[in-house]
């Protein structure tokens, strides 16, 4: 089976979120099943030049971007015994980053003809096309107007994976002639209309053989008006045919068995020396250090869809009332920035705000401390929370999305479970559940119990791949 994975960001070329991840890391871990996946994706500008030392040069052609034509270089790399295809156009893609400009919308239209018009270059014929998100969602719409009728073309399946619903790619009408040279009956409610625009992540949604998103929780949750973000109908029309399907983690990356990051190597049997990556991570980060307190840790996007405003509501409380640090490490919203970077002035030495990202330090925070606090108003599927229980640091989190999927809330009664959970998205059940994990992670036999589930666990990527593996099955 040959599988085309499409979208605008992979792991290692260029990361800004989870989209990244799974593009780098899914198609890998397909390949012991038998699936030839390979991945197409924009050369950017910022993608480093060790990776663009080993491309080639295979073809060149011409794209119909609406009624223009605009040129496109494809280079191939094999890394890690994975092909990926870049698709080379300076205009759109020569660019210091992937989102963010004015004219992403023409950027991903590009996307997504150059990706099916590459396929006679490039030699290889998928039987499915996965697009991931709404920069790819158009595909679908162009295969079946452009290429459906073609017989090389006739046979390819569409997936597509929503990621997360909130960016949905919405341009004025006028794009679809402009942009894709699309007749006007394909503005219509059953297409790729949504609410008088063109929306590619409508078009995804609507015109894919199969839409999967990345936790069965939120594929449950996209379905209700609180989380549907207006496509609700439409994605409950999809039925069974829309799936959800948790991500996984690059294990073989991160593990703290053999992490370079890390001061000391410890593992799921033995686990002793996580202290020491604890005292090491506070005398880094300038917290006192003191094996006895416990400390939280934060890695993530600094957003209000994290659930950050909840952790300063109840902040100096939290400070006042128990011994506790905290070490929060991201970039984002520059209001939420300050706010943290205040608490850190009040609370020297017991809170750290690094604004900024740096992978090793987030290795750092998760094999070092003892608590991880992440709690979303809505979360697709999460890596974070992954990551700390890979590290054997315990979550605490609401029960949303991949959250409610991937960590089980502590059981007293029956010893179960790898973290700490809450359901209302409130700050006082937040920290009533932080306080319940403090209480309970004092418990010296409780913390190493819950600390060998987590390390136990199995995050990787084989049993999605899998359930991939299946899906595609049912369409070939």
């Amino acid at each position: 089976m040959k599988v085309l994975f499409v979208g605008a960001e992979c792991v290692p070329f260029l990361k800004t979120g989870g989209l990244g991840d799974v593009m780098g890391a899914l198609p890998a871990a397909l390949k012991p099943l038998g699936i030839d996946a390979r991945v197409m994706l924009p050369l950017y500008d910022s993608i480093p030049d060790r990776y663009r030392s080993g491309m080639k040069e295979i073809a060149s052609i011409r794209v119909p971007v609406g009624w223009r034509n605009a040129y496109c270089g494809i280079k191939e790399l094999e890394y890690d015994g994975v092909t990926y295809y870049f698709l080379d156009n300076e205009q759109y893609f020569k660019r210091g980053s992937a989102y963010g400009h004015d004219d992403d919308g023409e950027r991903f239209a590009f996307l997504c003809r150059a990706a099916l018009e590459s396929l006679s270059a490039i030699g290889f014929w998928p039987d499915i096309i996965h697009g991931h998100d709404w920069h790819t969602g158009m595909i679908p719409a162009l295969l079946r107007h452009y290429y459906s009728w073609r017989q090389e073309y006739a046979g390819i399946k569409t997936v597509f994976t929503i990621h997360n619903l909130q960016y949905q790619g919405n341009y004025p009408p006028h794009v679809l002639g402009d942009w894709f040279g699309l007749p006007p009956h394909y503005m219509t409610y059953d297409h790729v209309e949504f609410h008088g625009s063109v929306s590619f992540m409508k078009a995804g949604i609507q015109l894919s053989d199969r839409v999967t998103t990345v936790s069965p929780s939120y594929a449950t949750e996209i379905g209700t008006p609180e989380y549907g973000c207006g496509m609700e109908n439409t994605l409950r029309s999809r039925g069974s045919s829309l799936i959800g399907i948790v991500n996984g983690i690059y294990d073989v990356l991160y593990d703290p068995a053999a992490d370079s990051h890390l001061p000391a190597r410890y593992s799921a049997t033995a686990f002793e020396t996580k202290i020491v990556c604890k005292t090491t991570l506070q005398w880094e980060l300038g917290l006192r250090e003191d094996v006895e307190v416990p400390l939280i840790g934060m890695v993530g996007r600094l957003t209000g869809q994290k659930g950050l405003p909840l952790v300063l509501e109840r902040l100096d409380e939290l400070m006042y009332t128990e011994n506790v640090q905290l070490a929060l490490l991201g970039t984002g919203d520059p209001h939420l920035e300050h706010l943290f970077r205040e608490a850190e002035h009040r609370y020297k030495g017991r809170v750290v705000s690094y604004i900024g990202f740096n992978d090793g330090l987030a290795r750092r925070i998760y094999a070092g401390s003892d608590l991880f606090l992440m709690p979303s108003q809505f979360e697709p599927c999460g890596i974070s929370q992954l990551l700390a229980l890979r590290y054997g640091c315990l979550p605490i989190v609401r029960e949303t999305g991949g959250l409610r999927d991937t960590v089980q809330s502590y059981n007293e009664w029956t010893g179960e479970g790898n973290g700490f959970s809450f359901a209302p998205y409130n700050s006082w059940d937040m920290l009533y559940t932080v306080r319940r994990a403090l209480s309970l992670w004092r418990n010296q036999e409780v913390r190493h119990k819950l600390v060998a589930n987590a390390l136990q666990g199995d995050y990787s990527w084989s049993r999605s791949a899998q359930q991939y593996q299946g899906l595609y099955e049912e369409l070939k």
